[in-house]
């Protein structure tokens, strides 16, 4: 921990001094910062182990720089100072990726403390890059990142299959981290979360004039990671046309812009994710068989967690810390509660349901009470063992619509919990309920 450059960002003179000094004596470099807009400007240019900021501050704020510091140096702990305390704020800091966060006033012990946690490692994090974001118990798991470790250390395309929630980027993610990219970027892309006749222009970029409103040249997000990894999550949803882009970048290892009359080089590795079966999908004709294989070089599948539950407890408790509960216990029936639930929404609803335990149990201990609302929730949405019937004697396209309605209708309309259950992701579900002309706001459930 001594020598480490730590990064501090707060508009009050006196509290940036009063954190140097305390930083300093524990034998850490420091950079201060009097606004976000600065702290941005010394965290792409330099290296440093932490960065703490305070959350309102001019011109960027603690969120703002702590969106930039997931994109400049995602490995690098943040911690959040605020005065402006409440457990909104600091929910939304942790989604984002805050280590941790402090509410001021605090004393210089609350600092030693938290920084000597950050830098000196804990039983869920550990010092080796990359490996910080495993936290599994179950021998599956710690077989299936074994692997991973030894693949990334190859430049084989991965194709990562699980469901929802399972902690695919998180896979992905690590891959990139203990491969020889992992001081180049890592890029994102929803294939899902973009409307078709703009995922072309989001992976490939475009030229100046290639399109109304195409007033400047755009580098795609292939481009953008140039050296690194590029994360293709949800695959399966993209459209024909642009899987055999897709192909030709992977084959040629090229790609064309919109617009553009030559083809730049690509130097990426490429990582898919699905949580569908795409072997069925080719089957069906609706995803290219050759692009399939070209993806398929090394595939990865995470189960499901209903069947790791020696990782539950593990998770929960990691959850508890994460969202600021140090210190909060979990009742021996809470813990019992949470290993016999459905977790159709795997390690995700774990997180959600943890989080909103917090919220409810305050800084007593979580007891069973706080976990569900009701039996539906502990079961996921589950029919209890009654698949939802389709009438006999039906085309398949008529008893597909009649599983994905009645399901819906079991589940109120709950289109999230209908997709986990049908296996298909939510923009799938969207499309066939429009194909189907069902209102969006699903009141005929």
């Amino acid at each position: 921990m001594k020598g480490s450059r730590i990064l501090v960002a707060d508009d009050e003179y006196l509290m940036r001094e009063g954190i140097r000094e305390t930083l300093v004596s524990m034998g850490c470099k420091v950079d201060l910062a009097s606004d976000g807009e600065e702290a941005i400007g010394l965290l792409k240019g330099g290296s440093y182990s932490m960065v703490i900021t305070d959350v309102k501050m001019p011109k960027a704020g603690g969120l703002d720089l702590l969106r930039e510091a997931r994109l400049i140096c995602p490995e690098v702990p943040l911690l959040i100072m605020t005065a402006y305390g409440t457990v909104e704020s600091a929910v939304e800091a942790m989604k984002m990726g805050a280590f941790d966060y402090i509410l001021k006033p605090f004393s210089a012990e609350s600092v030693e403390k938290v920084v000597e946690k950050a830098l000196g490692g804990g039983r869920q994090r550990s010092s080796k890059r990359g490996e910080e974001l495993i936290v599994t118990r179950d021998k599956k798991m710690l077989r299936l990142f074994e692997i991973a470790a030894n693949v990334a250390a190859s430049d084989a395309t991965l194709l990562i299959q699980g469901e929802s929630g399972t902690g695919k980027e998180i896979l992905a993610r690590f891959v990139h981290n203990k491969s020889a990219r992992k001081d180049g970027p890592f890029v994102a892309v929803n294939c899902a979360a973009l409307p078709e006749n703009l995922l072309e222009s989001e992976l490939f970029g475009h030229e100046k004039g290639a399109f109304t409103g195409a007033l400047s040249r755009k580098p795609g997000k292939f481009e953008l990671a140039q050296g690194g990894t590029i994360l293709l999550d949800e695959i399966s949803e993209m459209n024909p046309l642009l899987q055999a882009k897709l192909l030709r970048v992977l084959q040629e290892r090229v790609v064309d812009s919109v617009g553009s009359l030559r083809p730049k080089a690509v130097n990426v590795r490429v990582i898919a994710t699905t949580n569908r079966e795409m072997k069925g999908m080719v089957a069906e004709g609706k995803f290219r068989e050759d692009l399939f294989y070209r993806l398929n070089v090394f595939p990865l599948t995470i189960p499901p967690l209903r069947e790791r539950p020696e990782d539950i407890k593990e998770l929960t408790e990691f959850f508890i810390k994460k969202y600021g509960g140090y210190g909060v216990d979990i009742s021996r029936e809470a813990i019992k509660s949470l290993k016999s639930s459905a977790w159709q929404g795997n390690v995700r609803e774990l997180e959600n349901i943890v989080q909103r335990a917090l919220l409810l149990a305050g800084r007593g201990p979580i007891e069973e009470s706080h976990l569900f609302f009701n039996e539906e929730e502990k079961t996921g949405g589950q029919f209890q063992g009654k698949v939802p019937p389709v009438r006999k004697g039906l085309s398949v396209r008529e008893a597909e619509k009649d599983l994905i309605l009645n399901t819906l209708g079991e589940l109120r309309g709950n289109r999230t919990r209908a997709a986990n259950i049908l296996g298909i992701s939510v923009r799938t579900l969207r499309n066939k309920l429009k194909e189907y002309e069902v209102c969006e706001s699903g009141s005929m459930f």
